[in-house]
């Protein structure tokens, strides 16, 4: 059968290690598990602040070219249809 996890070392400095074993223990998790949950966490910010910063050079570009409303989107849009 084909091994499903790949081991990983991690070095961290000893008051964090306390600290990650403190947080596993509360959250009845162990620290693979905890490690998991807190990398998918991160990656969900990760591609939320992509998406905003997206957004925010949107919405500039837009303002450079006067795009304001709907209404101008719209315009724009179905222009040449």
């Amino acid at each position: 059968m084909a091994q499903n996890r790949v081991p990983i070392t991690l070095s961290i400095p000893p008051d964090l290690a306390r600290q990650f074993t403190k947080l596993a223990k509360e959250e009845s998790k162990n620290k693979s598990q905890l490690f998991r949950d807190m990398f998918r966490a991160f990656q969900r910010l990760r591609q939320e602040r992509e998406f905003f910063e997206l957004q925010r050079y949107g919405a500039e570009q837009a303002r450079k070219k006067k795009v304001l409303t709907e209404a101008d989107v719209e315009k724009i849009v179905f222009k040449d249809r």
